[in-house]
């Protein structure tokens, strides 16, 4: 049987290419083609289609996160394999061969999933508040030997201000360590995501970061030519200038329609008694109205706000694949250039204390400062070296580093691109792979992994 490695290198698109050597001598050597995405071109949405062939409308992953009306909260980032609705690629190909080994390093909804091996980001959350960097694995032992081998999982290299090439680096060590012990490894490499939103697609700290990649990702893609394994490399979405960001949650609670609550922590979305309000993530906002009858009002107070391209009705869901129980009663696609705020509070004196943190759990909704160093605050990196210190010696602390101004965010993703060459990309280590296909749908990734898994391994 075939081995696969599958490669998610998000954000990965045919300009950035140019700038990775490794990465463009194994697509030149093999095939490629125009990746398309779906709506919304996020994370969790996109990966799910891959893994299953569906689109949202029906593996019902709507967003990165989404108001679970069943609970009343808005929740992102969840973890939890049985979400994601369809069957998984390996699990049809073990319908075939029985035993098909699969490891997930970093893909997200892995935990409880069907794969043997797996690695997923977990902090570990002490019983004071504390928050320490750690991984979830499966089978448990692997969890101490990863670490004795390559270290602790680097968390906040993976995401918040001091993101960088360390966690990407470490993923791919771990994945080189499944490699042959499998028959498909997938592995998400993170790192692109970074600097092309702080700063951008367009500028030299793109290059670098294409360059880190294409550095760390090598060593694999060597060991997987030297074992005869196949290649996939893919990327869920491109990333595109941001220049403006959009409130619609302060729109609508300006207009009486999202209300707060107050409590000792600040402002409070809430969202039992709001008659409309906003999950924003990235580029697409879901919009949650409780009274059917306040649908059309909020779709015009919506659609008339600057950055705001389309208001989705149930039509519009429809067209789009959307037309899902989790979606909202409308959904909001930005304008190229804009992007949509979580922020419901009209004074930053009101703010919640978990917006000036790296907290993805709490915000409701997506929060891409969380990448920068608040530049308002001349002594930020004093106070986390303190706040550091103090968690050490068993004390509690908030790391307040985040800043509550959106301005310095630099790119944005989510709304399906325009040009090609800013979009997703597909490549393939063999030459036949793509034969005569100029593009790929998001939706036909899984035919593909299944067609490559029923042929005998390659020669090298």
């Amino acid at each position: 049987m075939n081995r696969m490695l599958v490669l998610d290198v998000v954000g990965l698109t045919p300009r950035l290419l140019a700038h990775m050597p490794r990465l463009r001598a194994f697509a030149d050597g093999g095939s490629r083609a125009e990746l398309g995405t779906v709506l919304p071109a996020v994370t969790c949405t996109v990966q799910s289609t891959f893994l299953t062939g569906l689109p949202p409308s029906e593996h019902g992953i709507v967003a990165n996160g989404w108001f679970f009306r069943d609970l009343g909260e808005p929740l992102l980032w969840r973890q939890h394999h049985r979400l994601v609705g369809g069957e998984k690629v390996w699990e049809t190909i073990r319908r075939e061969r029985p035993g098909y080994r699969v490891a997930n390093v970093c893909w997200w909804y892995a935990m409880g999933s069907t794969a043997d091996t797996t690695i997923t980001p977990r902090p570990v959350y002490h019983a004071d508040g504390r928050k320490d960097p750690d991984c979830w694995t499966w089978p448990p032992e692997l969890h101490d030997e990863l670490e004795a081998e390559i270290g602790p999982f680097p968390l906040f290299t993976y995401w918040g201000p001091t993101a960088g090439i360390a966690s990407s680096r470490w993923i791919v060590a771990a994945a080189r360590r499944l490699l042959p012990e499998h028959d498909m490894t997938l592995v998400y490499v993170p790192h692109l995501d970074y600097d092309l939103q702080r700063f951008g697609p367009d500028g030299p700290e793109a290059v670098a970061a294409a360059r880190a990649v294409d550095e760390v990702l090598a060593p694999l893609l060597d060991d997987a030519e030297r074992s005869g394994t196949t290649v996939v490399a893919l990327s869920e979405y491109g990333i595109t200038a941001a220049r403006r960001p959009v409130d619609v949650n302060r729109a609508l609670r300006r207009a009486g329609l999202l209300h707060v609550h107050t409590n000792a922590t600040g402002e409070l979305l809430d969202p039992w008694t709001s008659r409309a309000f906003a999950v924003a993530d990235h580029q697409v906002a879901h919009v949650y109205v409780h009274d059917p009858a306040d649908v059309p009002a909020v779709a015009e107070l919506l659609g008339g706000l600057p950055g705001v391209a389309e208001v989705l009705d149930s039509v519009g869901k429809a067209a789009h694949d959307l037309d899902h129980e989790r979606s909202g009663d409308l959904v909001l696609v930005a304008e190229p250039d804009a992007w949509f705020t979580y922020y419901y509070w009209l004074d930053d004196e009101r703010a919640p204390d978990f917006a000036r943190s790296v907290e993805i759990h709490k915000k409701p909704g997506f929060d891409p400062a969380e990448l920068f160093w608040d530049p308002q605050d001349r002594w930020v990196k004093g106070r986390a070296l303190l706040h550091v210190l103090r968690k050490k010696t068993g004390l509690r602390s908030t790391m307040r580093v985040v800043p509550l101004d959106p301005s310095p965010v630099g790119g944005t993703h989510g709304r399906l691109p325009a040009d090609p060459a800013d979009g997703p990309v597909l490549l393939c280590s063999e030459p036949d792979a793509l034969p005569g296909e100029s593009r790929v749908e998001a939706t036909e990734v899984r035919d593909l992994l299944l067609r490559l898994s029923r042929q005998p391994s390659p020669v090298r």
